[in-house]
């Protein structure tokens, strides 16, 4: 008769093999998910740098907050001076909010979200959480899509657009705010 402890040891030995195996799976997807992720980022840029390029307002120059160009001292070459307003292009970083920058320096999805809470902010109601802006975005409240709200919201936290003052409860910042939810 088998001992007790022998036996053990076999149940052990198969459930640490079994925890080489997942290790090993697991190892393996996270190098194809960053071989994937960098793939998706290369088409992400090539799908701006084409945007960039055929962007009717920079090819007209008839866009008011249009981006102006000036010859470098060294070298001549053409280098990118923003307008008074401080505009940036589409799907650019978030500048730190200050008095008088304007949202629509920010790109599309962000001034979507400063468009809710601003909404929200005048009808003097509270905070939202970001599976509440998937919803009022029509969105499926799905991880990703909840995920991906999320880190825009925590970037316009960081940048002073938003506030959280609970974990996970977004509102206009104070600055934001203060210009009648219109910044």
């Amino acid at each position: 008769m088998p001992s007790v402890v022998g036996l053990l040891e076999q149940r052990e030995l198969v459930a640490r093999r079994r925890v080489d195996e997942l290790r090993e799976e697991a190892d393996r997807i996270q190098a194809e998910l960053a071989l994937a992720e960098r793939e998706w980022k290369e088409w992400a840029i090539a799908r701006a740098r084409v945007g960039e390029v055929l962007d009717p307002a920079e090819q007209t120059g008839q866009d008011h907050d249009q981006v102006g160009r000036t010859a470098s001292a060294s070298g001549g070459r053409a280098e990118q001076t923003s307008s008074a307003t401080g505009a940036a292009k589409p799907r650019s970083q978030v500048p730190v909010w200050r008095e008088g920058l304007d949202r629509s320096v920010l790109s599309v999805d962000y001034q979507r979200i400063l468009e809710a809470l601003g909404d929200r902010h005048r009808l003097h109601q509270g905070p939202l959480t970001c599976q509440e802006l998937a919803v009022m975005f029509g969105l499926d409240a799905v991880p990703a899509k909840v995920e991906a709200l999320r880190s825009k919201a925590e970037r316009l936290v960081a940048r002073g657009w938003l506030a959280e003052r609970q974990p996970g409860r977004f509102t206009l910042a104070q600055g934001p705010a203060g210009q009648g939810g219109a910044s």
